[in-house]
């Protein structure tokens, strides 16, 4: 599967060097020309690097990066900027962006920036999640709340893990499919769906208003990491 990169800039003659330049390298490449609509794509199609411009219309890089911490995303953002003062590039940094570069750039510094963000998202996998009262353990194959196991199918304890591997993604039906079911052609969304309900069923304090697997309109569901 190609890694996202969705480029939050105004600016048609830069948005068509990025393009050129990350599709050239094989990434897939979302382009978003405001802020507003940049910020909604951030949330919905679970990029794996997000190349931020401070100044665009309706919504600031600012803003967008602050909102995104807030919300537990966590994916790379690379921030782009005329300013270039050191208070600019401190509140950048503070607001939870990993790199800030000033215009004029370097594109082959910036495509060095994403490969290095790249090995990050391809990071070492974990082999136990600890998330609220519930852990994972991969290794053992186990699931427990308050030290106390609990059964899941393992289609569910597949599912819970790709949720925890991604989580504050909004994933698709289809990627899901490829990722638990490896692809199966006889699964359907129905299945997908029937699995998510059953881990609300563990998961969630009030079933009818899910806090942890949300469902996303038009996607899929993304997971939100509950905490203690």
């Amino acid at each position: 599967m190609k890694h996202l990169v969705l480029i939050i800039e105004d600016d048609p003659a830069l948005q068509m060097i990025l393009l050129d330049n990350l599709e050239m390298k094989g990434y897939d490449v979302l382009i978003a020309e405001d802020g507003a609509s940049g910020y909604e794509k951030a949330l919905t199609v679970s990029p794996d690097i997000i190349i931020l411009d401070l100044m665009l219309p309706k919504m600031n890089g600012y803003e967008i990066c602050s909102k995104l911490r807030s919300n537990k995303i966590d994916t790379p953002i690379l921030m782009l900027t005329a300013k270039g003062e050191e208070t600019d590039v401190i509140l950048g940094l503070d607001i939870g962006a990993d790199v800030y570069m000033k215009k004029p750039f370097s594109v082959k510094e910036l495509m060095a920036r994403c490969q290095s963000f790249m090995r990050r998202v391809n990071k070492v996998e974990q082999h136990k999640y600890d998330f609220g009262d519930f852990s994972l353990c991969i290794d053992q194959n186990r699931f427990f709340y308050k030290s106390e196991e609990i059964k899941l199918l393992p289609k569910e304890f597949k599912l819970l893990h790709y949720f925890l591997k991604n989580q504050g993604k909004a994933l698709s039906r289809n990627d899901i499919i490829d990722n638990v079911w490896n692809k199966q052609k006889n699964i359907t969304d129905r299945v997908v769906d029937n699995s998510v309900n059953n881990l609300r069923k563990v998961l969630e304090p009030d079933k009818g208003k899910p806090q942890i697997i949300l469902t996303v309109r038009e996607v899929g569901y993304r997971f939100n990491m509950p905490h203690d």
